[in-house]
């Protein structure tokens, strides 16, 4: 087994192999049963200390070479900064090999890489959680909310209102961003995001999320569900999402010590002062963010600022042309009357996808119908409860383009329940503006008949008709009641005029 301990004799021995008979390293460690880092050890000393051989004219005994050869110099192993290393470390292709070689190269350390490689765990192991994870620069932000609260008041109603604290943190740098929202809300998490990237001037390459329901749907260490709204800026910030692991604090270090850092060096600070509204108190932690982002690391060189700006900014991604515009995602089936219900109003598609599931984009400018990926139809926002937004070029062209459903088809089936029924439907045709848009209605109202049977929908709509209160709603409430069973006085027809299926009348109330 080759020793590690050198005497003055082999020590000379060493550099007249290597000099004089020009063996390799590895032979003369064999040779005088060393290894080969101890022999690559001495050799490099010497050539820093520009002694070969023979041995220079000052170095006259043993003693005087021992000296010179085990001495610790400027560059000896205790005194290799690992925390520069640690920050070289975050730059992509950069490898411990690497700066090992450079370090030798340029005489800032003896050690052999073995050495260099352990000395420098040693040195990781003794630092804080959150700076022991090597995070290259422009990889990674780590994403939460601030369990703590902000009070504000309310500009709208005077009250005071608990601001939530959305936070990130850069993995390499620790740059980190804070902002205040009303809500953890999807809007309120989206709107952030955008934010913090505008803050950062780039995007990383992925995003690193606690579980938070406005992110994921399900949470799972191996399959996250991420929420579709989420998923659209993803794609348009050309970014991935990575959720932190449930229960594995390590995975959001970073998010942790930023947690930490933000309540206690802004929220901490800001806690005697009175803000109105959220621009005002955001305004105040840019100002807290711009020192704390500032202020020296203390167990490495510089700040997050500096290492952000040397280091992590031309790392990150460039951000869009165009900013990211929120929108809520639902689906929904396109109904026969080739209209899709959103908070409900009824908004059209080509009439081709009756019957088919689409995607529906929506925020309170636009609605958009997606199929199969494709956007099928776009209308303004609008909120009238139960009516429609047609668009004439999503109609059929004819009614036999469409001979499923039709005006006529409708009838015939309510004259094969009876007289009543039949009026009531052609009074849904009547209100609308075009008969497409009554076809759900009338729809719901003639299934009727399979739960209670012709006879029993025939009378209701006899009761509902003679009292000006046709709509399904009613003519459900009159079934479930049973007051089509109940025997009562005719009421008078109402006038034309006054048709209305919101106008009911005092006998509704019977």
């Amino acid at each position: 087994m080759p020793t590690s301990g050198v005497t003055n004799r082999k020590m000379k021995e060493i550099l007249r192999l290597y000099h004089e008979a020009n063996l390799s390293m590895h032979q003369i460690a064999k040779s005088l049963n060393l290894s080969s880092g101890v022999v690559c050890k001495y050799l490099k000393k010497a050539e820093l200390e520009g002694i070969k051989w023979p041995l220079p004219e000052h170095i006259k005994t043993d003693h005087d070479l021992e000296a010179v050869l085990k001495s610790k110099s400027s560059q000896s192993v205790e005194e290799v900064d690992f925390s520069k290393t640690s920050i070289e470390l975050k730059r992509k292709g950069v490898t411990l090999c690497l700066l090992w070689e450079e370090y030798t190269q340029s005489g800032l350390t003896t050690l052999s890489y073995s050495q260099f490689c352990r000395r420098y765990r040693t040195w990781k192991s003794k630092q804080p959680i959150s700076m022991r994870q090597t995070h290259i620069a422009g990889d990674k932000v780590f994403i939460d909310y601030s369990g703590m609260t902000f009070d504000v008041i309310d500009p709208e109603t005077s009250e005071i209102r608990a601001a939530q604290i959305f936070i990130g943190v850069l993995g390499a740098s620790s740059y980190t961003y804070a902002e205040a929202t009303w809500t953890q809300q999807l809007d309120d998490w989206i709107s952030s995001h955008v934010r913090m990237f505008e803050f950062f001037g780039g995007v990383p390459n992925l995003l690193v999320p606690d579980n938070l329901k406005s992110a994921v749907h399900k949470a799972c260490k191996y399959d996250p569900d991420i929420n579709p709204s989420y998923a659209e800026l993803v794609m348009h910030y050309n970014t991935a999402v990575l959720p932190a692991r449930p229960y594995k604090p390590k995975d959001k270090a970073k998010a942790e010590a930023g947690v930490q850092l933000v309540q206690r060096w802004i929220l901490a600070r800001l806690r005697n002062e009175t803000f109105m509204g959220l621009d005002e108190l955001n305004l105040a932690i840019r100002k807290c963010l711009k020192v704390l982002n500032s202020k020296p690391f203390k167990k490495q060189p510089g700040s997050r600022l500096e290492v952000f700006m040397t280091l992590e900014q031309s790392a990150l991604k460039p951000l869009p042309k165009t900013r990211f515009e929120f929108k809520h995602y639902k689906q929904a089936k396109v109904n026969i009357d080739y209209h899709i219900e959103l908070m409900g109003h009824y908004y059209s598609v080509p009439y081709r996808y009756i019957g088919e599931r689409v995607d529906i984009w929506y925020n309170h400018v636009i609605v958009e119908a997606f199929y199969n990926g494709q956007r099928i139809s776009i209308h303004q926002r609008a909120n009238l409860h139960d009516k429609h937004t047609t668009l004439p070029e999503h109609m059929p062209k004819s009614h036999q383009a469409q001979a499923k459903w039709s005006k006529e088809r409708f009838i015939n089936w309510a004259k094969s329940i009876g007289t009543y029924t039949t009026m009531v439907i052609e009074q849904r045709f009547e209100q609308k503006q075009h008969e497409e848009q009554a076809f759900r209605s009338c729809l719901g109202i003639l299934n009727l008949a399979k739960s209670y049977s012709n006879q029993r929908l025939e009378a209701a709509c006899h009761y509902a008709y003679m009292r000006n209160i046709c709509s399904r709603k009613s003519i459900v409430s009159i079934l479930e009641k049973g007051i089509d069973q109940q025997p009562v006085l005719e009421a008078p027809l109402l006038q034309k005029t006054l048709t209305h299926e919101n106008i009911r009348g005092a006998h509704y109330y019977h």
